[in-house]
């Protein structure tokens, strides 16, 4: 009962704080985006930026991970996420007042999401492995060198290779 009290707590911080977060970087991205787009550009391309620029590490983490579990590459959507990432800490830094606590506190949401999303998706599972079997005992020597005896080795036989000219190459394996 402890344990759930814990998990429900700890999933509405996290949701409280990734909403926050968001909310606030989707903003930032939002504005720096309309304050570089020509005039007459709708305000909803900025929400458009602000949703892919800050949804693609998102969804780059879980390729990431799915892709660990399946032993396939992770270059190019860690390209991505470190991209996007890149992105949306831009933006934050652009909107800011240029000071060094300016910067900082503009940069919060984004490092606040982005530590989540991963706090989140690569946190551990609550399926543990099967225990791994217990290593089997050593054998006795002469138990080692009777099964070395009994099992033959395969030699391939060598047999002479003529050349083209008819001369005999000794040593050569055929099969």
């Amino acid at each position: 009962m402890k344990e759930r009290i814990e998990s429900l707590a700890l999933a509405a911080i996290l949701t409280t704080v990734a909403v926050a977060a968001g909310w606030a970087s989707f903003t930032h991205v939002h504005d720096w985006t309309m304050r570089h787009t020509p005039a007459g550009t709708p305000d909803a391309f900025g929400w458009v930026n602000a949703v892919i620029s800050e949804l693609v590490p998102v969804a780059a983490l879980l390729t990431i991970k799915r892709r660990r579990r399946t032993g396939e590459p992770i270059g190019y959507p860690l390209a991505l996420l470190i991209a996007a990432g890149t992105l949306s800490l831009s933006a934050q830094l652009a909107v800011a007042q240029p000071s060094p606590s300016g910067w900082l506190l503009s940069a919060v949401p984004a490092l606040a999401f982005m530590a989540l999303v991963k706090l989140i998706f690569t946190g551990t599972s609550t399926n543990t492995p099967p225990a791994a079997p217990a290593p089997a005992a050593v054998a006795a020597p002469a138990a080692k060198e009777q099964a070395q005896v009994e099992t033959p080795v395969a030699v391939a036989p060598v047999r002479p290779i003529a050349r083209p000219n008819g001369v005999p190459v000794i040593g050569q394996v055929t099969r």
